[in-house]
C-alpha cells in the first residue's frame, strides 16, 4: 500500500510518513513521553536525561519541555516526509518502537519511582 499524496499549501505534496496505525502509535507514545518529560521537572526522584530538554526547560521554564517535544516530533515528520516509501514507514515503526521504551521507562519511574532500564 503506497501513500496517498495530498494537494498541500502551494502546490506541494503532502506525504505523510508511515501507515496512518504507525503515525497514531506515534504520536499517542510521544504525549505519553512529553507528559512523563514534563513530570520529571517536578518530582524530586527523576531527572530528565536529554540535553535539548533540559536546555529548553532553563530556557522557557516548564513550557519549553513541550516546545522540545515538539521541535521533536516536527522532525520525525519532516524526515519522514523526505524518506520514500517503504523507508519512511521503516524509520517512524523505528521512531515508534524508541518512545514505545521511553514511555514505558517513563511511566515507570514516574509510578514506582525506579527505572526498569536502570537509567
Amino acid at each position: 500500500m503506497t501513500n496517498v499524496r495530498t494537494p498541500g499549501i502551494d502546490g506541494i505534496d503532502l506525504d505523510p510518513p508511515g501507515s496512518v496505525g504507525t503515525r497514531v502509535a506515534f504520536f499517542v507514545l510521544w504525549g505519553i513521553d512529553m507528559v512523563a518529560a514534563t513530570l520529571f521537572f517536578v518530582v524530586p526522584y527523576a531527572t530528565e536525561l536529554n540535553p535539548v530538554t533540559v536546555r529548553f526547560y532553563e530556557l522557557f521554564g516548564l513550557p519549553g519541555v513541550p516546545l522540545a517535544a515538539i521541535c521533536y516530533a516536527g522532525a520525525v515528520v519532516a524526515i519522514g516526509h523526505l524518506l520514500s516509501d517503504p523507508i519512511d514507514r521503516r524509520f517512524v515503526g523505528a521512531v515508534v518502537f524508541a518512545y514505545l521504551v521511553f514511555a514505558t521507562n517513563n511511566v515507570v519511574l514516574l509510578l514506582s519511582g525506579r527505572s526498569p532500564l536502570g537509567v
